[in-house]
């Protein structure tokens, strides 16, 4: 029979990694409500035309990159490559812009896309990701910013620094595009790769995205959009810089950031680091005014951003390891097991971690399990302490041994094993 295994691009999160997701997930929960923001979960499925209408027909996610299919009715459904769309559909549908018109959203969960899998980019990815709806005020941005900074020093990250640019709006990005667009066309076809080639040609923008070598000498003396802004979007993209320097965030501009989705406008920002090759983006996000009124909702401002944590994870500075048993429950006999459980159950109740043996082996061969187990105490208990009433709480770390009264009331013993594991 054929071996089976997880899909290309899929990966399993096993017990000893799983504490370090947990961290992860609990810092960014814990910062994004510090700054007011709620958790939503979406679906993890969602109709084929969300995206194409959100994301971009000509985009490379569209095009090439997303899971769809049809379901029994005919309808194209798709497993979300991004978590914005969704959230805006929600939005929109659970009427939040009348009842709650400046919402601060956070998510977390898993993305899909069919695209070459390589170190911290899998076909199934997770992502920790905020949008703000219901004002253009570029405070908003700069606070999007330096939460991701706070949340990034609060995990001890270190060789990561946020980019800055303004994509302009549609008023003022065409005449941009019409430069780009001539500037592009000038560049031999030989000094573009394949799909910088495709792109001058339908989406002219992203070809400053391109991460390969010979099209970054080929864009060298590319012109920037900042001659081109419009004085409101000027204005806008100066505040932003003005608010991050309040907050104390040291950034980098750079005119040839882009983002790849076609539903960005103004700011723009990422989280780099160089400890992850050339595709060293962890976070990015940006402004995307008009993204709600395209999905059929009233004209709303919003402001967002994505982390990816598999790539967050490879810049954690340490392992995080499972967390041992507090106390490993040793029970020799019937009597024994059923105190012990009654016992672990109590203590389970107040926090501890609490393991014993289902083998029925003898009391060596619990120790040694014990030992691999990593527990840091052992509570051994018998027909003779059954019988006396006295049970032994060993220190497995220092050898020490303490008496502990077992003919009480459970809560009683449970209370006095806390203690003594307090020491």
């Amino acid at each position: 029979m054929e071996k089976l295994q997880a899909i290309k691009g899929f990966k399993d999160i096993l017990p000893d990694d799983s504490p370090r997701w947990r961290t992860v997930e609990v810092a960014a929960s814990d910062v994004f409500e510090a700054y007011g923001y709620a958790e939503i979960r979406i679906p993890t499925l969602e109709y084929t035309e969300l995206f194409a209408r959100s994301i971009g027909s000509e985009t490379d996610i569209v095009e090439k990159e997303m899971y769809t299919f049809e379901d029994a009715g005919g309808r194209s459904l798709t497993l979300r490559p991004e978590g914005t769309a969704g959230v805006v559909r929600a939005y929109i549908e659970n009427g939040l812009f009348k009842s709650r018109p400046r919402s601060k959203v956070y998510y977390i969960g898993p993305m899909f896309r069919r695209e070459r899998p390589q170190k911290g980019r899998l076909r199934q990815f997770h992502q920790l990701g905020v949008e703000a709806f219901g004002t253009d005020a570029p405070m908003v941005d700069a606070e999007q910013i330096a939460m991701l900074d706070m949340l990034f020093a609060k995990l001890g990250v270190e060789s990561i620094e946020p980019v800055i640019n303004s994509l302009g709006c549609p008023k003022c990005r065409p005449s941009y595009r019409e430069k780009l667009v001539d500037f592009l066309a000038a560049i031999p076809e030989k000094d573009l790769c394949p799909n910088c080639l495709r792109r001058r040609a339908t989406n002219p923008m992203r070809v400053l995205d391109c991460k390969n070598e010979r099209c970054g000498k080929a864009l060298e003396n590319v012109p920037t959009i900042f001659d081109d802004l419009c004085d409101s979007c000027r204005a806008h993209h100066e505040a932003v810089e003005k608010y991050l320097d309040i907050y104390g965030v040291s950034y980098r501009s750079d005119p040839r950031l882009v983002r790849g989705l076609d539903y960005y406008i103004r700011t723009a920002f990422e989280f780099v680091s160089d400890k992850l090759g050339a595709q060293g983006a962890v976070a990015a996000g940006g402004r995307y005014d008009g993204l709600v009124e395209e999905l059929g909702g009233p004209p709303t401002p919003a402001v967002g951003f994505a982390v990816g944590t598999e790539r967050l994870m490879m810049l954690l500075p340490s392992q995080t390891e499972t967390r041992p048993p507090d106390v490993f429950m040793a029970l020799l006999g019937d009597r024994a097991t059923a105190f012990g459980l009654k016992l672990s159950q109590a203590l389970r109740a107040r926090g501890y971690r609490c393991e014993m043996d289902y083998q029925s082996r003898g009391l060596k061969g619990q120790m040694k399990f014990a030992g691999r187990l990593g527990a840091a105490f052992v509570l051994i208990v018998g027909d003779g302490e059954m019988d006396s009433g006295k049970a032994v709480l060993q220190d497995m770390a220092e050898g020490r041994k303490e008496s502990i009264g077992i003919d009480e009331e459970i809560k009683q013993v449970a209370d006095a094993v806390a203690v003594a594991l307090g020491k």
